[in-house]
């Protein structure tokens, strides 16, 4: 492999994983967000993934019968007839904003992890209907959002995911710590703050 290739982690993960579902799929011009709900906490984690991509997932959810298989559809019908059964995918780990995800099969005692992106690993899932899990450090390494709890900030939530762009979130996070780099600085600000 070429040094500039890109390659997940080998290291053995240690790292808590975390179930989740999804939550969303907002489609802008040219990509695909799909979001992805914590089961027991109440993070979302944006993943961009391309039009395409994004088309094969949501597929799964629309009801259309297609006369053919698609790529997924071809690569779950081949892991069975190998025998395997697709036991869970995880999102292991982000490295320079690139997600990486695994797809874990099983056959008896014998089992593998499959490396692939995390679009089509979900893609997977849905078909193969197993759950889909991201690892801890991957929540600690982005910007995730919290879910919406009443109707009205689901709406909005909802409204507002169609203009999101990746800025969007990093933005969000260097003025975070823009914001704690300047109370550091000057904690007098943080007191006159608070008692506004």
């Amino acid at each position: 492999m070429a040094k500039s290739e890109k390659e997940p982690s080998k290291e053995p993960s240690g790292s808590e994983e975390k179930e989740v579902r999804i939550y969303s799929l907002a489609t802008t011009v040219n990509e695909c967000i799909i979001f992805l709900e914590e089961m027991t906490g109440s993070r979302l984690l944006p993943i961009w993934i391309g039009i395409t991509e994004g088309q094969a997932i949501a597929i799964r959810f629309s009801g259309i019968v297609l006369p053919r298989p698609l790529t997924h559809d071809l690569l779950l019908a081949t892991i069975k007839a190998l025998g395997f059964t697709v036991e869970k995918v995880v999102i292991c780990d982000i490295k320079e904003n690139t997600f990486y995800a695994r797809i874990h099969i099983q056959k008896g005692s014998a089992s593998h992890q499959l490396d692939s992106r995390p679009s089509d690993a979900i893609a997977v899932a849905v078909r193969a209907g197993c759950s889909i899990f991201v690892e801890d450090k991957v929540f600690a390494r982005c910007q995730t959002l919290s879910k919406p709890i009443t109707e009205d900030e689901v709406t909005k939530f909802k409204s507002e995911l169609k203009n999101l762009k990746p800025e969007d979130i990093f933005k969000g996070l260097q003025e975070k710590k823009k914001g704690d780099k300047e109370k550091e600085e000057d904690p007098k600000k943080d007191k006159e703050d608070s008692d506004e």
